[in-house]
C-alpha cells in the first residue's frame, strides 16, 4: 500500500507556506505558544494546538486530525479497469506514472514517466497494449525523467502543456479533446503548483479518471510554488468539481477519489 504523500506537518508547513504566516505569527493567532507550534512543524501530535491552528491556516481541523492519528486513508483502487499504476523512486523520492487504455481497441494512453519506464514498457507488451498517447501533467524532472526512452520504446505522440514547454513534446492548450478509441481525454489547466500543471480527465471506462500531476495528493496538495491561491482554486473549481466516483490519479502517494477528498483532504474538507 502507498503511503499518504504528506503528513500533517508537510500540510501545515505548505500553507504556512502559500499564506506566508511565520511561526509566530500563527502562535499569536491560535492561541498556542510558538513552542507548540514548532512541535507541530516537527510532526508531535497535539490534537488541542491542531485544532485551533487548523482555522487559522484555512484548514479542517478534523480532518487534519484524522491524518495526524493515522485514522483515514483512501480505499484501494481496482487498477483492472482499464488503469495501472506505477510508482518508481527519484533520487529517494516516489514519483506515480499511469497507463489507461480502451479495453476494446487497445489503445493506450501514458501520464507522465517517473523515474523508469522499464516497467511500463513491460507492461504494454505484456497487456497487448498500443500506446498511442504520452500526456504530460507538467515539467518538473520526476515526472519527465524517462521521457525519451518511453517515447522511443512506444512511438507515442508526446504532449506537455503549453506553459511548460518539454523538448520533443507538443504542447497542449486547456479546453483540448483527445481520443483514445472509445474515450475521450480532457485538458483541464490546474496550475499553481507549476506554471501550467494540467490534469487529464478520461471518461468512457466505469468511472472518470482524472490523472492531477502534482496539483492534488490523497489528503493534501502540491505546494503552492507558482501560486498557492491559485493551486487552491484551480483545484476546487477544476477537479473537486467532478463527480464524487471519480478516480484521482496524483504524481505522488496512493490514488483516492474526489468523493473521499472532499471529506478528508483537510485543504478542501467543507468547501464543495
Amino acid at each position: 500500500m502507498i503511503p499518504l504523500e504528506d503528513n500533517v506537518a508537510d500540510i501545515i508547513g505548505k500553507a504556512q507556506r502559500g499564506l506566508r504566516i511565520s511561526d509566530t505569527e500563527l502562535a499569536e493567532k491560535a492561541r498556542v505558544s510558538s513552542q507548540k507550534i514548532r512541535k507541530l512543524r516537527e510532526g508531535d501530535f497535539d490534537e488541542l494546538a491542531l485544532l485551533r491552528v487548523a482555522p487559522v491556516l484555512g484548514l479542517a481541523a478534523r480532518a487534519l486530525c484524522e491524518i495526524a492519528k493515522n485514522e483515514w486513508h483512501p480505499k484501494k483502487i481496482d487498477e483492472r479497469d482499464s488503469l495501472a499504476q506505477f510508482n518508481t523512486h527519484y533520487h529517494g523520492m516516489a514519483v506515480n506514472a499511469y497507463v489507461v487504455w480502451d479495453p476494446a481497441s487497445r489503445a493506450a494512453a501514458v501520464f507522465d514517466t517517473g523515474a523508469d519506464c522499464t516497467e511500463i514498457v513491460r507492461f504494454a507488451n505484456q497487456e497487448k497494449l498500443s500506446v498511442k498517447l504520452i500526456l504530460l501533467t507538467h515539467a518538473h524532472s520526476d515526472h519527465v525523467a524517462d521521457l525519451p526512452r518511453l517515447r522511443e520504446e512506444t512511438g507515442g505522440q508526446v504532449f506537455a502543456p503549453a506553459r511548460e514547454s518539454v523538448p520533443g513534446a507538443e504542447t497542449i492548450d486547456e479546453g483540448k479533446r483527445l481520443r483514445l478509441g472509445k474515450l475521450e481525454i480532457d485538458t483541464r489547466l490546474t496550475w499553481g503548483h507549476s506554471r501550467g500543471g494540467m490534469t487529464y480527465v478520461v471518461t468512457g471506462l466505469g468511472h472518470p479518471i482524472a490523472v492531477v500531476g502534482d496539483s492534488l495528493f490523497a489528503g493534501s496538495m502540491g505546494g503552492g510554488n507558482v501560486s498557492y491561491d491559485d493551486a487552491l482554486r484551480n483545484n476546487l473549481e477544476k477537479i473537486l468539481t467532478l463527480s464524487d466516483e471519480t478516480i484521482i490519479c496524483p504524481g505522488h502517494g496512493p490514488m483516492t477519489t474526489v468523493g473521499e477528498e472532499k471529506i478528508h483532504n483537510p485543504f478542501f474538507a467543507g468547501q464543495v
